[in-house]
C-alpha cells in the first residue's frame, strides 16, 4: 500500500502521524519493562546513574531509528535487515542473520518473554524450585498450539492479551507515579553492590528494542519524508518519558537496593500501596502482558523461518504451510525455544541467561546494519532516498559506536550464555557450507 496512488490521489487508508506513533509505541513497550529495571538497578552505582541509563537508552534508540528509517524508505522489502545485509555484504552474511534470527534472536526472545511470564506466575502459584521454567515451557507449548490453528484464533487471542498489556503498564505507571510518593518512605539512592554501567545499558536497550521493526512502516506512511522523523521523535520521546516515570516510581517506592534484589519488581511496588492483594493482581496482569508479547513473537518468528525456507531450497521444509499455518516453522521454533528454556532452568536465572544468550548476537547484527547504511551510501545510487538521516555521516557513526560498545559490554559482562549464543551463530557458518555443497 502506498500513501499516494498512481493517479496522485491521497490514499486515506495509509498511516497518519498518530497511527505511526501508536504503532511504534505498541511495538516497543512490552513485558520486559517489568523485569529489566531490577537488573539495571543491580548494575547502577546510584539512582541518578540508573535514570541516566534509561535516558541514554532513549537517545541511542532515536539515533538508530533514524538510520533504519533511511534504509527502510530507500530499500522497502519484507526481509528488512536480511535485505539490507544482503545488498551491503552479500548472501552469506544475510543467511547468517536469518540463521541467528531462527536459533538465537527470535527464539531467545521467546524464551525470555516466557520467563517473564513464569516469574510473575510463580508469585501467584509457585510450582517448586523450577517454577518459572515450568510455566515458561507450558506457555510456549500452549501458544504454539493456538497458532497452529491458523491466523483467526491467533488474532483474537492477541487482541485480548494486548488489552491486558495496556492495563498492566497503565496501572503500574499511574499508581507508581501519582499514589506511591505519598505513602512511601524508601530511600531512593542506596548504592548497588556491583555496578557495571555497560551491562546496565544492555538491559536498558533490551527494553527499548522493537523500534527497528517499526521503521518498516515507511511504505504505508503519509508524507513519509516529514512524518517518519516526527513519528520517531514523538514515539521514542514518549516511551523514554514513560520509562523514566516508571523507574522513578520503582526507585522512590523501593530504593535502589530493594529494586536490585527484587524478583517481581512491579508486584513489590504495588504491594506497598495495596498489600498482598494488590501485588497478586498486578502479578496476574503482568503475566498476561508477557503472554501477549510472547504470543506476538511466536507469530512473527515463524514467518521469519518460512522466509528462510523459501530462499534456500535445502531448508525448504520450513516454507511449507499446512492447515493455514506454517507447521514445520512453528515446530522448529518451538523446539529451539523449549531447549533454551531448559538452558535457563539449568542456570537458575532464566531471564538473565536469555539476555546473555541473545545480546552479543543482537548487537553484532545491529552494528552491521549501521555499517550497511554507510556502505550503501558510498555505492552509486540505485534507489531513491525519500528520507536521509540527519547529520550524515556523524549520526550513523554514533550509532555504530554505540552498537560496538554494547557488543563489547555484552561479551565482557555477560555469562556463559553469551558464549553459547555466539557458538550457535558460528555453527550457522558450517550449516551454510553444508547447504551449498548439497545444493544443485
Amino acid at each position: 500500500m502506498s500513501a499516494v496512488d498512481g493517479s496522485g490521489v491521497r490514499d486515506t487508508t495509509a498511516l497518519g502521524l498518530k497511527d505511526a506513533i501508536a504503532l511504534i509505541v505498541g511495538i516497543v513497550i512490552g513485558a520486559g519493562i517489568f523485569e529489566t529495571p531490577a537488573l539495571v538497578a543491580a548494575n547502577s552505582s546510584s539512582g541518578i546513574t540508573m535514570l541516566l541509563a534509561w535516558f541514554l537508552g532513549g537517545g541511542i534508540s532515536l539515533v538508530g531509528a533514524l538510520c533504519y528509517a533511511e534504509l527502510a524508505t530507500a530499500y522497502p522489502h519484507v526481509g528488512g535487515n536480511y535485505y539490507y545485509l544482503k545488498r551491503a555484504f552479500g548472501a552469506s552474511m544475510a543467511f547468517l542473520f536469518s540463521w541467528a534470527r531462527m536459533t538465537v534472536l527470535q527464539t531467545g526472545s521467546i524464551a525470555l518473554l516466557a520467563f517473564v511470564f513464569g516469574d510473575y506466575m510463580s508469585q501467584l502459584w509457585p510450582l517448586g524450585e523450577a517454577s518459572a521454567a515450568i510455566y515458561a515451557a507450558g506457555a510456549i507449548a500452549l501458544l504454539s498450539l493456538i497458532h497452529l490453528g491458523g491466523l483467526g484464533p491467533s488474532k483474537h487471542t492477541q487482541q485480548w492479551l494486548t488489552l491486558a498489556t495496556v492495563i498492566g503498564v497503565a496501572l503500574v505507571g499511574l499508581i507508581g507515579t501519582l499514589v506511591l510518593p505519598t505513602v512511601s518512605g524508601a530511600e531512593p539512592t542506596v548504592s548497588a553492590a556491583t555496578p557495571a554501567f555497560g551491562l546496565a545499558m544492555v538491559f536498558v536497550l533490551l527494553s527499548y528494542g522493537g523500534w527497528n521493526e517499526a521503521a518498516y512502516i515507511s511504505a504505508e506512511l503519509q508524507q513519509p519524508r516529514r512524518n517518519m522523523v516526527r513519528s520517531l521523535l514523538w514515539s521514542i520521546g514518549l516511551i523514554t518519558v514513560l520509562y523514566l516515570l516508571i523507574n522513578l516510581a520503582y526507585l522512590w517506592g523501593l530504593g535502589l537496593e530493594q529494586m536490585a534484589s527484587s524478583d517481581a519488581i512491579a508486584a513489590d511496588l504495588m504491594g506497598l500501596v495495596f498489600g498482598p492483594t494488590g501485588a497478586r493482581l498486578v502479578s496476574l496482569l503482568i503475566a498476561l502482558a508477557a503472554l501477549g508479547s510472547l504470543h506476538a513473537t511466536l507469530l512473527t518468528g515463524a514467518r521469519t523461518n518460512v522466509a528462510l525456507g523459501q530462499d534456500f531450497a535445502w531448508l525448504g521444509l520450513l516454507g511449507r504451510w499446512r492447515s493455514r499455518a506454517p507447521v514445520v516453522a512453528y515446530g522448529v521454533q518451538g523446539a529451539i525455544a523449549l531447549a533454551l528454556v531448559g538452558l535457563g532452568a539449568l542456570t537458575r536465572n532464566g531471564f538473565e541467561t536469555m539476555v546473555d544468550y541473545t545480546a552479543p548476537v543482537f548487537w553484532f547484527f545491529f552494528l552491521l546494519s549501521g555499517l550497511s547504511l554507510l556502505r550503501l551510501r558510498a555505492q552509486p545510487p540505485d534507489a531513491p532516498h525519500p528520507f536521509r538521516v540527519p547529520g550524515y555521516p556523524v549520526t550513523p557513526l554514533v550509532f555504530c559506536l554505540a552498537c560496538g560498545y554494547l557488543l563489547y559490554s555484552s561479551l565482557v559482562y555477560t555469562g556463559g550464555g553469551a558464549l553459547v549464543g555466539v557458538g550457535v551463530v558460528g555453527l550457522g557458518g558450517l550449516v551454510l557450507r553444508w547447504g551449498q555443497s548439497v545444493s544443485p
